[in-house]
């Protein structure tokens, strides 16, 4: 769900969204159609996703809200208290 909340950080519609996070994970991550959509209607439960207004009526299209903005900013912060535990276990390592 993380990745798709980056990704929609620029409105995308279903086969975009893939196709970037794919590109953003270079290519470790592949969301198979079914998964994706699951977790964009999660997503738009918790309201960290909502629809984009487009002219194309055959694409629904959405981007993250000011909440999943928040979500990822927090997310960043757990990640890099874990990161500078590894960094503090190289500087112990080089003791």
């Amino acid at each position: 769900m993380h990745y798709i909340l980056l990704a929609l950080r620029e409105p995308l519609y279903g086969y975009a969204m893939m196709q970037k996070i794919e590109e953003m994970s270079a290519g470790s991550v592949r969301i198979a159609a079914g998964t994706m959509y699951g977790a964009i209607e999660n997503l738009l439960k918790y309201h960290w996703i909502s629809p984009v207004e487009t002219q194309d009526t055959r694409r629904k299209v959405y981007q993250t809200t000011a909440e999943g903005l928040a979500i990822l900013a927090a997310e960043q912060e757990r990640l890099q208290r874990i990161l500078s535990l590894y960094e503090g276990a190289d500087e112990h390592d080089k003791v």
